[in-house]
Formats: C-alpha cells, structure tokens, sequence
C-alpha cells in the first residue's frame, strides 16, 4: 500500500514537471537548429556608416520655412507668442506617405519622386520646388517610422531610428539595458534573409560584433529560460490543488 501511494505521488509529480516543461519552451523565439551558423559580420556590416534612403511605405514630415528660417522681427511678440501656441495646440502634425510608386504628394508642390533618396537629397530637390512659392525656401524632412524591433529579455519594444548608424550597443542601452535574466552571449539580430549572432559577454566579442542596425531588423536577447522556477509559476495552483487534497485524505485517515 505504501508503494502503491509513492508511485501515486512520483507520477503526479511527473506529470507536473512535463507540464512545466512544455510551458517552458513554448515562451522561446527564434529557435535554431543545431547545425546553425551565424552569418559572418564583415568588417563592411560592422563599421559601414550609411544615410537612410526614402523607401515605399516611409512615413516622412515636411517643414518649410521662407527666409532661410529665419524669424521675421514682430512689432507684437505678445500677441505673436499667444496666437502660435494656440495653433500648435490645434494643429495636427501631417505625415507624408511614399506610395508604391515612391511618389509622395506634398502641398503646393503637388507629387514628387522621392523613392530611392536621401533626406538632404530630397531636401535640394524640394527647396528648388517650393523656392517658386516662397522666397529664400529652407526645407527640413525628416523620417517617421524607421525603426527596430527588440524581442526576447528585453520584452517587446519598438525602439524608433531617429539618428543615422545607430550601433548594437546604443538600441540595447535605448531598450533600457541586458537585465539579469539575459543571455549577452546570444544575441541575435535578424536582417532580411541573414541571421547574425553575437557575443556581447566579453571585449572582444563586443569589439567584433556591436554592428551599425539598419531600419527593419530584429534584435533578439535570449533570456535565461528556469523550467522548474517556470513550471510553478505556471502551474502552481494545480500543484496548490494536489497538496490540498493529498493533506484532506491524510487527516480524514488520521480521524479514523
């Protein structure tokens, strides 16, 4: 009968660990296989220092100013300075759209290609256009949506690109740091068809792997998984229903 009661309580308590494991990697990401190689990171992806070109689907914002932004002198500064902030609290900010053609439609001016340009490029270009209109035109595009997906330890953040050749080490400090419970040394960053991995535990893997992240890519941290730690949490009120109803059984055999 003992026996019986013990094999009872070591499948149960089987059966609980299982559970929690299967709950355990079900929370991993971007598995690889066992074979997996990083793709290399040459010495071009690690220290190439680019410009963001204008792409389809780009979100852009538009400024133009006349006189070469300078502030035209006021007589009035009171009344200038109560009737712009009330138009700054009205006025929504427009966001330009680069179709699928790479054409972007913007006041005045009407449509313009812009695909495949840089900001000040398309800023030369834009100036030109809008110097028809206002005299001595100055231009300030900028983008709105180039961003980089961070997943794993780190949670799920966007972390938006608002200066160009953003390394590694700066999206991982603007997601706030590795907390205790990541993995340095398996760092994953995801591009396109390539997947790199990269050591950030020690110098040199830092020296050899914090690569300019280009708008589009995926950072991985993997965290460091605890099954058991995992499997309670998960399942702790199974385990809390099995611990209750075993102390039930045992005192109704003590009254007897």
């Amino acid at each position: 009968m003992k026996f019986f009661r013990f094999q009872f309580r070591f499948i149960v308590f089987l059966s609980f660990l299982v559970w929690g494991c299967s709950s355990y990697k079900q929370n991993i990401l971007l598995r690889t296989p066992e074979d997996f190689k990083s793709a290399p990171i040459s010495k071009e992806i690690l220290q190439a220092e680019r410009n963001y070109v204008i792409q389809k689907n780009d979100f852009l914002k538009l400024e133009v100013y006349t006189n070469k932004g300078e502030r035209i002198i006021d007589p009035n500064p009171e009344l200038s300075r109560s009737t712009s902030s009330t138009i700054s609290q009205t006025r929504p900010q427009v966001n330009y759209l680069v179709d699928l053609n790479g054409m972007v439609k913007y006041p005045v001016v009407g449509e313009m290609k812009m695909e495949g340009l840089t900001l000040r490029q398309a800023e030369a270009i834009l100036q030109v256009e809008y110097e028809k209109y206002f005299k001595e035109s100055f231009i300030v595009l900028t983008f709105q949506n180039k961003r980089v997906i961070v997943l794993g330890a780190l949670g799920g953040q966007v972390i938006p690109l608002t200066n160009h050749n953003v390394t590694l080490a700066e999206i991982l400090a603007m997601a706030k740091g590795l907390p205790n419970d990541s993995k340095a040394r398996n760092i994953r960053i995801v591009r396109s068809d390539k997947v790199f991995q990269v050591d950030l535990s020690t110098i040199e893997g830092f020296q050899s792997g914090n690569m300019i992240i280009e708008p589009g890519d995926i950072v991985y941290v993997e965290p460091i998984r605890r099954p058991f730690a995992e499997g309670l949490r998960d399942y702790g009120s199974l385990l809390s229903l099995f611990i209750s109803t075993l102390s039930l059984i045992l005192v109704i055999r003590s009254l007897k």
